[in-house]
């Protein structure tokens, strides 16, 4: 029965999707695995999106989706959001970018620094990569102090320092070791970083009383994203800026996700004021961007005529196609728009559980507001390690349940997660509920077969 399964889901998939399939074979001729993003491949192959329209993507074989994935949270606004379009495309006909400044750079770096009360300054970058190599950059030549705390199971961006621990440590008994996660980051970055878990305080204070001689910095997601969308326990990130300030270590928080949860991200909601703050995805409109900023006496450390001045350039730095399409995404985004994805956010999740309960599946939705992410356990999950396991426990659901909901015309991240753009409406989150439900209902023969602990009941 579970082999049948599988096989209805995948044929459905195959036969929805020949031309996605043929590109896929032309684009491996040039390209390792047929991609250029890591994060977007799943088998057999990927589907091949040709437009995209408000909240919903067209493939290469004219198939449509409601876009749960937005680009990784990156598209607020969904696809081709007319303020947006006009914006580019009038700063397009002036050029794209000149090796100068420009006055859009200082429109999109106002208005971050107005919603944003901690960042008293701001720079450009091209990445959320870029952003936080920055900030942690910042930090060592601020402090004088060459180590940064990372949480194991955090994700930063592709540079080699964060390249530590991405896959959380399963083994530690105490606290996490510091591990490489990808090869081709060199050994010596382990002597820089040093890791702790996330919402444990009790953790984070033994290792800043212990090395806060060395230690420059904590950065940390307010919510871990790549890690399974885990929000922070009550108290906890409030707890994270006191022990910060006690052991005088900064704190830098990595909002690149999150920034979309309120007009100044979580650090507004919590009323914290981290000093140095990591941004990019929503703020570029839709075009690669990346941003650090945070305290004056910081930041000022970047400006050319400072005494202890810090090297930052980037040919695409404050790209002026960019920041057009930026000022344009932030203006048309404030608390009306903020409140109506986080409140459909919030429905979908209710959504997703209900659909687990009743097909008497053990899952829920996990995130906070308008981003979530499937969980194969009904339990409470407060590290990446659980989050992590629970997939791994549940074989070959996860993966085709993303096929079946692509098959229903659902859009999502193949690791489950999900986000909500300003373009959608109950109707888009009602029916990704119903589909999920429909999958479920599908994939519970394979689910008693090869999960059997995920039967409720």
């Amino acid at each position: 029965m579970a082999n049948n399964v599988s096989q209805i889901v995948t044929e459905r998939y195959l036969s929805r999707t020949k031309q996605s399939r043929e590109n896929d074979t032309r684009a491996k001729r040039s390209l390792p695995g047929g991609d250029t993003r890591t994060s977007t491949y799943f088998g057999p192959y990927p589907t091949y999106m040709e437009r995209g329209e408000g909240c919903y993507l067209y493939d290469c074989d004219g198939n449509r989706y409601i876009d749960f994935l937005n680009n990784y949270t990156s598209l607020i606004h969904g696809h081709a959001f007319p303020p947006i379009v006009e914006a580019a495309g009038a700063q397009l006909i002036k050029g794209t970018v000149f090796g100068s400044p420009g006055v859009v750079q200082a429109e999109l770096a106002e208005i971050i620094c107005d919603r944003v009360p901690s960042m008293d300054l701001v720079r450009f970058a091209n990445s959320g990569t870029e952003a936080t190599l920055m900030a942690m950059r910042a930090a060592r030549a601020f402090t004088g102090k060459d180590v940064i705390v990372k949480m194991d199971g955090g994700y930063h961006g592709e540079h080699d320092f964060v390249g530590v621990n991405f896959i959380p440590d399963f083994e530690a008994q105490d606290l996490p070791s510091v591990k490489i996660s990808w090869p081709g980051v060199p050994a010596c970055v382990r002597e820089g970083m040093l890791v702790t878990r996330f919402n444990d305080l009790e953790a984070t204070e033994r290792i800043l009383k212990e090395h806060r001689d060395q230690i420059a910095a904590v950065i940390m997601e307010p919510m871990l994203g790549a890690g399974g969308a885990i929000a922070p326990k009550p108290g906890y990130l409030k707890g994270m800026r006191k022990l910060t300030e006690e052991y005088g270590v900064l704190l830098i928080f990595d909002e690149i996700i999150t920034f979309r949860l309120s007009p100044g991200g979580v650090q507004l909601v919590e009323g914290i004021r981290p000093d140095l703050t990591a941004l990019g995805k929503i703020i570029g409109g839709g075009f690669a961007v990346g941003a650090f900023g945070g305290r004056r006496d910081i930041m000022e450390h970047f400006s050319p005529g400072h005494p202890q001045n810090i090297y930052h350039a980037g040919t695409f730095n404050g790209l002026n196609i960019t920041m057009a399409a930026g000022v344009a995404a932030m203006r048309h985004y404030n608390q009306p728009e903020i409140d109506h994805i986080n409140r459909l956010g919030e429905k979908m999740a209710a959504g997703f559980d209900r659909a687990f309960k009743k097909v008497g599946i053990r899952g829920q939705a996990s995130g906070l507001g308008s981003a979530l992410q499937i969980r194969w356990t009904d339990q409470e999950v407060t590290t990446p390690n659980q989050s992590i396991l629970s997939g791994v426990r549940a074989g070959r659901l996860p993966s085709l349940l993303h096929l079946e909901l692509l098959n229903r015309g659902v859009f999502a991240a193949a690791r489950g997660l999900f986000c909500i753009s300003t373009p959608m409406t109950e109707a888009e989150v009602n029916y990704a509920s119903e589909a999920l439900e429909g999958a479920l209902e599908l994939l519970k023969p394979l689910a008693a077969e090869e999960a059997p602990h995920l039967i409720a009941g």
